[in-house]
């Protein structure tokens, strides 16, 4: 992702836009729904795949033309208090978003003088694009508001989770989080993971880690914010790669991943961190714990209740063995678990309840 603090606004439904119902270019925004119909339909119906840049295309041209309707004095409120509230975090995201409409989506071959978020060049650009920086700002505010509002209905309907958020274990390089905070990233690493039994080459997944060091010298207050942030309307968050709140295997850039090294952060006030937020948002946390795990690991979350994650293909003693080797074959007693599930692909009405759970 460009941002973790910031949802996509890909993701907005634009009729549900409370200025949407007054926008007088009925002319040009009638074709946008009916072109978005089709592209709803052809995956619904067909089975095509999400065209996210065309959706995008469409999403935007009519979000253009609601932002021409006032707001009212509540919304207006609303309004400048998200602006308030998110300050300059805000703006910096914004600020990259106007830049990036102007010279691509990748910071690190802007001009010079853009490619810091404090330089004068960036402020000049800011104060001639402060149209757009702020259309970018309203949409942050219109997508907090509607998963806000989705997680309300969540749990008004009685759901005692809701929404499930997703904390991906990095962000993009070129996007708007590494060029806001590259003070605390590391520039010239990537995170990826060691060689194993699954992937003799290791992996290399293009994602800049966070500085150990920077983070601690910031009270990690990144990582605070950002947790913040997921926590005003997820009723649980499943955190990707949760060994990365202990190590993460750093790859130089342009190296193979076997000569990475993993590089340690402080695990114990990474996840107390993590805890007081989650604790102060009532919320529950999933930690994505596959794939390399040192020792200690899955025990230190046990006791934070943070919760693991167990698929269930894996974790089936087939043969017996686990019992004969005096090994633990029931489940862990915090754990998410995921099913596969394979539907039969049955047409007969009369059979269309047989589905088989492959376990």
């Amino acid at each position: 992702p460009s941002s973790r603090r910031f949802p996509d606004p890909v993701h907005l439904r634009v009729e549900d836009v409370p200025e949407f119902a007054y926008a007088e270019d009925r002319e040009r925004l009638r074709p946008l729904l009916e072109r978005a119909g089709r592209l709803r339909a052809a995956v619904v119906d067909e089975g095509a795949l999400i065209d996210r840049d065309a959706v995008w295309e469409l999403k935007r041209q009519a979000l253009e033309l609601v932002r021409q309707v006032p707001l009212g004095p509540g919304r207006r409120a609303a309004h400048a208090g998200f602006l308030a509230e998110q300050g300059r975090a805000l703006e910096d995201h914004a600020t990259w978003y106007a830049l990036a409409e102007v010279h691509g989506s990748d910071w690190s071959r802007w001009p010079e003088g853009l490619r810091d978020p404090r330089s004068s060049d960036t402020a000049r650009a800011r104060a001639e694009l402060a149209d757009r920086v702020g259309f970018h700002s309203w949409l942050a505010w219109l997508t907090d508001d509607q998963l806000t509002a989705a997680q309300r209905t969540a749990r008004e309907a009685g759901m005692p989770v809701g929404i499930v958020h997703d904390l991906a274990v990095g962000v993009h390089p070129g996007g708007a989080d590494a060029w806001a905070q590259q003070d605390h990233f590391a520039a010239g690493m990537s995170v990826g993971a060691p060689p194993d039994a699954f992937n003799a080459r290791g992996q290399d997944w293009g994602l800049p880690p966070w500085r150990p060091d920077r983070l601690a010298a910031s009270g990690y207050a990144p990582f605070r914010r950002l947790l913040r942030a997921l926590f005003r309307y997820a009723g649980a968050l499943r955190i990707d790669h949760v060994m990365g709140l202990f190590r993460l295997w750093w790859v130089p850039r342009g190296r193979p991943p076997t000569e990475g090294t993993y590089v340690r952060y402080d695990a114990e006030a990474m996840l107390a961190t993590l805890v007081l937020e989650a604790s102060r948002a009532g919320s529950v946390v999933i930690g994505e714990d596959l794939g390399t795990v040192e020792p200690g690991v899955r025990e230190t979350l046990d006791r934070r209740g943070v919760l693991g994650t167990s698929v269930l293909w894996f974790e089936r003693d087939w043969d017996g063995e686990a019992e004969a080797h005096g090994a633990r074959a029931d489940w862990l007693a915090l754990a998410g678990s995921t099913w596969t599930l394979v539907f039969a692909g049955v047409t007969d009405a009369t059979r269309r309840d047989a589905w088989f759970v492959r376990a």
